[in-house]
């Protein structure tokens, strides 16, 4: 079920009426319903896949309960490695057959061995990496001790499939998330109306931004080898805020309809292409990716702890497996190595944990010093996201090479549709504009609750309401539905 359908449209308010007016008087027929309502909207999309969600939470409940009965550190362990082996052993199935076995069969054809294999035709889960890695930290947490395993299935079961953030995140820790299906929720119309603001906006930021964004990026990238490189420059802007846009798009809406139900999730987003540099964008963009791999990865590892070839080595391992969390090609693994290359810099300078508070939060605009420097930062990012949306690594590289010729200073060209793309263009910086203004809040619209009087609010709303109606189409999945 789409966020961006009529459908969930149904949906929502269904649920949200059940909640708050039939089950308010059980905690536990609350958590129960949104377990139903969770089953439901993943089922939505296909019902067959349903039993992995269902599988990998009675694994790991039951993992979490028999931690609870043995101090034995070899018991312990085992118990931490089957859940790994469980989680990731469905996950590699599902999401990486098909790539290592063709790889394999190419590096032992490199070398003059002929072997065969069948590929398998495998639908992926959706979802299936951000719900893996979801109880996985459930299960590594209780393992060193720092949450307790609960003994209610129905609040854990809650807890994997809460339908708001169950198939593109945010990727929740168990020691936010599930203690708040512990305790009783109150109806807050405060949180309710800047949940709903937030919703909004990220509607807006899905139908209105990267939807258009969308339409050319796609025409772009699909036929680079006739564009001259100022057209192949937009097409990548036209991607970067394509899948920013879709991406803290959803988290928007996951997190504001969240709040619809009386829970707090963690904030994704916190406006990246703001950031002065690669290691602060990594800090704003998918927090809770980057946060689980700094947690269960990069630390383990030995984080900074070591000397200068081991700080380099953990870095490179958490971007390439962060790229390769994304999918089963090597461009997302060279994308991965591509953000290594630009963070190892920082990091060498001990300039990697600058620049931690929000950019000239004591004035609207920024300095010459600054401005350039998030010119920078998103010039990089939007070379790194070519990679990313490249069919394969060589139409990386030759989207590159042309976009950076002399061919950079011509005038794009569009086969068809130029005043729409100009119309998108301006969309574009009307949406900068509202993203800059909002950057010191969790979502671009929380200030709007200040403005006065209170007809100047309603009229922005409208306004937003009227582009997202306009431009509302089929309804696209989301991008990070396919990882």
């Amino acid at each position: 079920m789409l966020f961006n359908s009529i459908d969930f449209a149904i949906f929502l308010p269904i649920v949200f009426v059940l909640y708050w007016f039939v089950a308010n008087k059980s905690l536990r027929l609350q958590n129960g319903l949104l377990v139903i309502s969770s089953y439901l909207f993943y089922g939505w999309w296909d019902w067959r896949f349903l039993s992995l969600i269902i599988f990998s939470s009675v694994v790991d409940y039951w993992i979490g309960r028999l931690l609870i009965d043995t101090d034995n550190q070899i018991k312990r362990k085992t118990l931490l490695w089957i859940s790994i082996i469980i989680n990731l052993g469905l996950l590699g199935f599902f999401k990486y057959y098909n790539f290592f076995l063709d790889n394999v069969i190419t590096a032992f054809s490199f070398f003059g061995v002929g072997i065969s294999g069948r590929s398998l035709n495998i639908i992926l889960p959706v979802g299936i990496s951000f719900y893996t890695f979801q109880t996985l930290s459930y299960t590594i947490d209780n393992y060193k001790g720092k949450i307790k395993p609960t003994k209610d299935f129905i609040a854990f079961s809650a807890f994997v499939s809460f339908f708001p953030q169950l198939v593109a995140g945010p990727i929740e820790r168990a020691s936010n998330l599930l203690p708040q299906f512990y305790g009783k929720r109150e109806f807050d119309y405060k949180k309710a109306a800047d949940g709903m603001r937030q919703i909004l906006w990220g509607l807006f930021k899905k139908i209105v931004i990267a939807d258009n964004c969308a339409e050319y990026a796609n025409q772009i990238f699909n036929n680079s080898i006739d564009m001259n490189g100022s057209t192949l420059a937009l097409g990548a802007i036209f991607f970067s805020f394509q899948i920013y846009g879709d991406f803290s798009g959803y988290s928007d809406i996951a997190i504001g309809t969240s709040r619809l139900f009386g829970f707090k999730l963690k904030q994704n987003f916190a406006f990246p292409y703001f950031s002065r540099n690669i290691a602060e964008f990594w800090r704003r963009w998918h927090i809770s990716l980057s946060t689980w791999f700094r947690d269960y990865l990069y630390i383990p590892l030995g984080g900074s702890r070591g000397g200068t070839w081991s700080k380099i080595r953990n870095t490179f391992i958490i971007f390439i497996v962060s790229g390769f969390w994304h999918g089963a090609n090597w461009t997302f693994i060279f994308w991965g190595l591509i953000n290594a290359v630009l963070f190892i810099p920082l990091l060498l300078l001990n300039k990697n944990k600058e620049n931690t508070v929000v950019i000239v939060r004591a004035n609207y605009f920024a300095k010459i010093r600054d401005f350039i420097r998030i010119l920078f930062t998103f010039s990089l990012t939007t070379i790194a996201w070519i990679f990313f949306r490249s069919e394969n690594i060589g139409h990386a590289f030759e989207y590159v090479s042309e976009m950076l010729s002399s061919s950079f200073f011509q005038v794009p060209v569009f086969r068809s549709g130029k005043p729409e793309v100009v119309i998108t263009i301006c969309l574009l910086l009307l949406f900068v504009i509202i993203e800059w203004f909002g950057r010191y809040n969790l979502h671009a619209l929380e200030n709007l609750f200040g403005i006065k009087p209170r007809v100047g609010r309603w009229l922005t709303y409208m306004a937003i309401i009227i582009l997202i109606l306009f431009f509302q189409g089929q309804g696209q999945e989301f991008i990070y539905f396919q990882f």
